[in-house]
């Protein structure tokens, strides 16, 4: 029997389409390997988003030819969406199968798509814009050993942000529907305490012609109707966090205390020069929303340095403003040039080492914000859900906490944190602790 590898690359919706794509090998006859240096077919599933991205996928089939020179290597995702021709010509390659054909991996491998034939070296790659299909399946019947799976509900990205690739390796926002979530929640609930909803735009579900749902209308269904301990959500974009969802977040003790809102810049004239659709005091006045609502929530953001044109003052600006806000951890990234996008041929790119040195001021920024407020838990009692990593569980409101002893994955269960770590929270010992 043939044996497959899925390696993933880049987000949660990566993620879960990995996930989904091994759910449907398997179902189709192959076997999971536990290894790359023990699949027959190894698949590659890229990310795109950064000229790193693009050269980790280059550097995983040169480390692939050498540990397994056998295998067939199948590339597919962002990167072989966006460069099929620059993927195919990598040695070792012998498929490449952009996102607009991504569902019919499965057939391709074993003969059974239309047309197609097992173990023959193909490029498929079509226009993202007419693909309508969004790969989905129960995350539980393909990753059995995670804590804490992904579901993506949502694929795709209808705005235009200057420097950003996605929307034309992952075309137009459209959402699965209603029912086939509460179907796949309830079937994850049975297995998994938590559950991530994930999407490229997540706050853009049910947001198709004639769809009257929107994303909080959803979350009550879900509540409603499936037996799911928590619920989280990942990233939402700030015009999308709306009162009617904070305040059903809030209100919720089976969604997690968790915002995660992309920010981009905290400068207006950055923002626009992105073609962001919001304004730094709109975006204020959401986080300052979510913190009334929940003073121990995370608050989270993904934050680029070193945009074209960025000026020192306008980059202080952001920093200033970042500083100002509640965030309890941050996601920095540094500028990447995407080819095809306005931003890279835009003047004034900001040098190298001005990018890295900008990345590492807001890292020292968020370092210090995520410190603070894990100083601010230690005496609270946190609900966490255990995981697999020994002694480690995750809280409601995003931190890391070492539990004192060992107790099976899969438990929601409230601990008291006694202290902190370099970046943890500890659990209450009997010891004293030293922060």
């Amino acid at each position: 029997m043939p044996r497959f590898f899925v390696q993933n690359f880049g987000c949660r919706a990566s993620q879960a389409d990995g996930a989904a794509l091994e759910a449907q090998l398997s179902s189709r006859g192959l076997e999971h390997a536990p290894e790359r240096a023990s699949a027959d077919f190894v698949i590659l599933n890229t990310c795109t988003v950064t000229a790193s991205a693009d050269e980790d996928l280059r550097q995983t089939v040169r480390r692939v030819r050498r540990e397994n020179p056998q295998s067939r290597i199948l590339v597919t995702g962002c990167y072989a969406q966006r460069a099929p021709e620059e993927v195919a010509g990598l040695p070792g390659v012998e498929w490449v199968v952009g996102n607009s054909h991504k569902t019919g991996i499965a057939g391709l491998l074993t003969g059974s798509a239309p047309g197609a034939a097992p173990y023959h070296g193909q490029v498929l790659v079509g226009d993202i814009f007419d693909c309508r299909d969004l790969l989905t399946t129960p995350v539980m019947d393909a990753a059995p050993d995670r804590s804490r799976p992904n579901l993506k509900i949502q694929d795709g990205c209808n705005n235009r942000c200057s420097f950003c690739v996605i929307p034309f390796v992952r075309g137009r926002s459209r959402s699965s529907s209603a029912d086939l979530v509460v179907e796949q929640v309830r079937n994850l609930a049975a297995r998994y305490r938590e559950v991530v909803l994930s999407g490229i735009n997540l706050g853009r579900w049910g947001r198709e012609p004639g769809s009257l749902m929107r994303l909080a209308g959803l979350l009550r269904r879900l509540l409603a109707e499936t037996d799911i301990a928590r619920l989280r959500l990942s990233s939402i974009e700030p015009m999308d966090l709306s009162d009617d969802l904070l305040g059903l977040i809030a209100e919720s003790p089976r969604i997690a205390k968790h915002v995660h809102a992309p920010l981009q810049s905290g400068c207006d004239s950055v923002l626009r020069r992105m073609h962001r659709k919001y304004r730094p005091h709109h975006y204020a006045d959401r986080i300052g929303k979510a913190r009334r609502l929940m003073p121990d929530a995370a608050i989270g953001a993904d934050v680029m340095v070193g945009f074209p044109g960025e000026t020192d003052a306008e980059f202080e600006n952001s920093r200033a403003f970042i500083d100002s806000l509640p965030f309890t951890y941050l996601h920095v990234f540094t500028y990447s040039e995407r080819p095809g996008t306005p931003a890279a041929a835009a003047p004034g790119q900001v040098p190298i080492p001005v990018r890295k040195l900008r990345n590492r001021v807001l890292r020292e920024l968020a370092a210090q914000k995520n410190l603070e407020f894990r100083r601010r838990m230690v005496g609270k009692r946190l609900s966490v859900v255990t995981l697999e990593e020994p002694l480690a569980a995750l809280s409601e409101n995003y931190l890391k906490v070492e539990m004192r002893e060992h107790r099976p994955a899969q438990q929601l269960i409230n601990l008291e944190i006694g202290g902190v770590t370099a970046t943890t929270l500890r659990e209450v010992t009997l010891f004293p602790i030293t922060a």
